[in-house]
């Protein structure tokens, strides 16, 4: 039966370095494993081979995917195969890391093959950043609208510490500074089991 069936969590790192938003994404999806038992896979923009979009519209002439067969071809099959994702990025100069935004941007190529291929998954984000307020929530706003824009279910925490999604401080100490920021773990936990809840919900529907 649909309940019955097991959540299937997507945890992608949009930073070239894995420190701090690495850290905290795997961090999310042992969380989740752990206290939930879901299937997990992980995607990271480091080391990788990801090429922008240049607007060229090959996916919505061909509808066979990107003209660029690069490294983000293997991250396709993930966020189709997933339920849920979670997706972190590092703060450059207030919002998305540029990783970040070509991902999201390059998922063009599957939708323009399938317009409903996201349709209700679910999706929250996780913000890392040097300064306790350095761009957090304009980043994970960001990454919410390209989740409305999908048809998928951009989900947060709730009130009183996680209003948009998990936010960390990483006082510029890499993997070490968002371990230890208590709040930031905190958020992100809350925001997991809420993403959780409603992927369940959406999941006993089918």
């Amino acid at each position: 039966m649909g309940s019955e069936k097991k959540i299937r969590v997507l945890g992608i790192s949009g930073s070239p370095r894995k420190k701090a938003t690495d850290y905290v994404v795997n961090e999310g999806l042992r969380y989740a494993e752990e206290k939930y038992s879901v299937s997990t896979d992980y995607f990271s923009a480091s080391g990788k081979n990801i090429n922008f979009c240049i607007h060229c519209d090959y996916c919505i002439r061909k509808k066979i995917g990107c003209v660029f067969k690069d490294d983000l071809v293997e991250l396709y099959d993930k966020m189709i195969w997933a339920d849920a994702w979670i997706i972190g990025t590092p703060v450059y100069q207030g919002t998305l890391s540029g990783q970040t935004k070509a991902i999201m941007d390059r998922c063009r190529a599957v939708v323009a093959r399938n317009p409903k291929q996201f349709k209700n998954k679910i999706g929250i984000g996780v913000a890392t950043g040097g300064d306790r307020v350095g761009g957090q929530e304009p980043a994970i706003q960001a990454m919410h609208n390209f989740y409305v824009i999908n048809e998928m279910i951009p989900v947060s925490g709730g009130s009183f510490g996680s209003n948009l999604g998990a936010t960390f401080w990483s006082k510029d100490k890499g993997a070490e500074g968002v371990s230890e920021d208590k709040e930031g773990l905190r958020s992100m936990y809350r925001t997991i089991d809420r993403m959780i809840e409603i992927t369940r919900h959406f999941m006993m529907k089918e």
